[in-house]
């Protein structure tokens, strides 16, 4: 009897065993008295970890006995904050923290003077610490999918900064200090809810990639022509019916552009006024040609 309880009792244990949750490989690791920087991965430029989607609702404390992390990636857990101890990884370059929960940011995050990459997308985020504009390495910032309306003035001294992606967020303007920001290249404001363009927009001098698509944006100001160097500009789904005569000013514009992925001018599901639909059925050059025309007999 006894005999046949201690197996049937082994065996409840054994089940327990199977169906028990498979430690996140940083609890594993150090469970079984492992240094924490067993999980660190040496590359040819960075020394990286990667604690990817380990259910985390806080940040392991270990964490912060590792400043030698240039690349951290804390993406797809359900992180809540981040706490001011951020500071001691002075030598990040790379932080993702996309797919959280988190309403914030640590003001602490400034003194990580060697960032350039900062992605926290998928967030609950309504506003941006000021004390980020003290990453003046910063060249690239995405923001998308939060709750966020305005940007800190202090922005302006993101000099370095060249991507930047603030989509599926609440701004009804373009935030005046992004107008500061001649280093852009590419700019995402998709999915919000600007209903216009400030002139302001011609001196972002060197961009190459303008996304507006899904607003509620009526027309496009005649300033958006200087910015020669645009290579795409999506505006789609939208509210305009004009286009400033001086567009076909944007030559590097390839085509009339339907793809999502492709170069060239994007102005799908738009209620343009006639003749303009029939226009751009003929293709870029045409819409250009008309454009040119219509301005010379004005």
């Amino acid at each position: 009897m006894g005999t046949e309880h201690s197996k049937n009792k082994r065996q409840r244990s054994m089940v327990f065993l199977r169906k028990s949750p498979k430690l996140p490989a940083w609890e594993d690791a150090l469970l079984s008295g492992k240094e924490p920087k067993s999980l660190l991965k040496r590359g040819l430029r960075y020394v990286s970890l990667s604690l990817i989607m380990k259910g985390m609702t806080s940040t392991p404390d270990f964490l912060w006995g590792l400043p030698e992390v240039q690349k951290l990636n804390l993406s797809g857990n359900q992180l809540v904050g981040i706490p001011p101890s951020l500071a001691k990884l002075d030598r990040l370059v790379v932080l993702n923290l996309d797919g959280n929960c988190l309403k914030c940011l640590p003001k602490e995050i400034g003194l990580l003077r060697s960032l350039k990459v900062l992605f926290v997308n998928m967030n609950c985020l309504t506003e941006v610490p000021a004390e980020l504009s003290l990453c003046r390495k910063l060249e690239v910032l995405s923001l998308s999918h939060n709750c966020i309306s305005q940007l800190p003035l202090s922005f302006t001294d993101l000099t370095s900064l060249r991507k930047l992606n603030l989509s599926n967020n609440h701004f009804v303007q373009i935030p005046l200090c992004v107008f500061a920001l001649r280093s852009l290249d590419f700019l995402h404001l998709g999915s919000n809810r600007l209903e216009n363009i400030a002139e302001s927009v011609q001196y972002l001098v060197n961009l190459q990639i303008f996304i507006l698509e899904n607003n509620s944006i009526r027309s496009l100001p005649r300033s958006l022509c200087f910015i020669t160097t645009l290579e795409l500009l999506n505006v789609d789904y939208n509210a305009i019916q004009t286009l400033p005569d001086d567009l076909y000013l944007l030559r590097r514009l390839p085509r009339i552009a339907w793809n999502p992925m492709d170069k060239g001018l994007h102005i799908a599901h738009n209620p343009l006024s006639r003749p303009l639909p029939e226009v751009i059925e003929g293709g870029l050059d045409v819409l250009f040609n008309y454009l040119r025309e219509k301005k010379e007999h004005n």
